[in-house]
C-alpha cells in the first residue's frame, strides 16, 4: 500500500496525454516540489478524467480514472485561492467516486457574513 499523507489538487487542466515526467513537471510549477508521500491531482478540461501522481520517497507512481459519465467535481480558479488546493482523505475519497468533495469538513460550515 502507498502512503499518502497530504493531498493537493491541481486548479489548472492537465493534457491528458501527459506522462509521468510531464505530471512531476507540473507539479513542480504549481507546488513547487514533489514531497514523498504526498498525492498531486489533476484533470482534463472537461473533468471526466483525473490523474494522480504520488511520490513514494524512491519513485513516483501515475494513475488515471475515467468516468464515462458524468464529471468530477473539481476546484474552480480563484485569482486568491493560487493554482493548488489542499484536501483532506475525506475530501479525496469523495472526489474519487464523484461526490461534492467541498462540502466535507471545513466547506461544510455555515458563518455569518
Amino acid at each position: 500500500m502507498i502512503r499518502i499523507d497530504a493531498v493537493w489538487l491541481a486548479v489548472e487542466p492537465l493534457d491528458m496525454r501527459a506522462g509521468t515526467e510531464t505530471a512531476l513537471a507540473r507539479v513542480i510549477k504549481v507546488f513547487g516540489e514533489a514531497r514523498a508521500h504526498h498525492a498531486y491531482l489533476f484533470a482534463n478540461r472537461r473533468a471526466n478524467r483525473m490523474k494522480v501522481l504520488v511520490h513514494d520517497g524512491m519513485g513516483v507512481w501515475l494513475c488515471a480514472r475515467r468516468l464515462h459519465q458524468g464529471s468530477f467535481t473539481w476546484a474552480v480558479p480563484d485569482a486568491g485561492a493560487g493554482l493548488g488546493v489542499s484536501l483532506s482523505m475525506e475530501q479525496l475519497r469523495a472526489l474519487v467516486i464523484g461526490l461534492p468533495w467541498h462540502r466535507i469538513g471545513e466547506g461544510a460550515t455555515i458563518r455569518v457574513a
